[in-house]
């Protein structure tokens, strides 16, 4: 091989490790910009619905987290007995919005005073709960619910608890309130009230 042909090979190689690190460089600076938070809030068709709404949420993931169960199916949370709840993801830009902002619509999104019951929902998979990632979001949980205490009558049941393996619930979840709002009639009278309560499009 010519001094020429090896000089062109080896700038090929320098280019391709560039472009792979500029990558890897780029997708790190990313996930650094973004929180993520988990959300116990009754039916995950409602928070999902809730929180895919507000401006800075960047994705929102139904699934469960909480329980003892491995790799729980919607069938297995129906039966109340592995110990998970039922529970939204939510990734989002602290740029674009606070978690302060984010736990004042979690508050406002249901009934924390009630234990393991949503409405009709009734259940340990229904219960209210903050699951946080460090002790920065714990602080502003605590601290958030001191202040949505004040809304309420009665005492805030919400459990704020680290957060432990979550499972992604099965495709058919994801998007519920979009995908059937027309089509199931909870959506039409459970989770469309919740929206128009809050502001959101129904």
């Amino acid at each position: 091989m010519k001094f020429s042909q090896w000089k062109a090979l080896a700038w090929l190689v320098a280019g391709f490790f560039f472009s792979t690190n500029m990558s890897l460089s780029q997708t790190v600076k990313t996930n650094e910009t973004t929180e993520t938070i988990t959300l116990g809030a009754g039916c995950f068709w409602c928070t999902e619905a809730v929180f895919q709404q507000i401006p800075g949420v960047v994705s929102v993931k139904p699934g469960y987290m909480g329980g003892t169960t491995k790799n729980p199916t919607y069938d297995d949370i129906c039966t109340g007995t592995t110990g998970h709840a039922e529970v939204a993801q939510v990734l989002f830009d602290p740029k674009k919005v606070t978690l302060e902002r984010i736990l004042e619509v979690f508050w406002n999104a249901h009934d924390p005073t009630t234990l393991n019951r949503q409405g009709a929902d009734v259940g340990t998979q229904y219960r209210s709960a903050i699951f946080y990632e460090n002790d920065a979001q714990k602080q502003a949980a605590e601290k958030s619910k001191a202040v949505a205490a004040k809304e309420f009558t009665k005492p805030i049941v919400t459990e704020i608890t680290k957060a432990s393996t979550f499972y992604v619930a099965e495709n058919y979840h994801h998007d519920y309130y979009k995908r059937n709002k027309d089509k199931n009639p909870y959506c039409k009278v459970v989770i469309a009230p919740k929206l128009k309560k809050l502001g959101l499009q129904e």
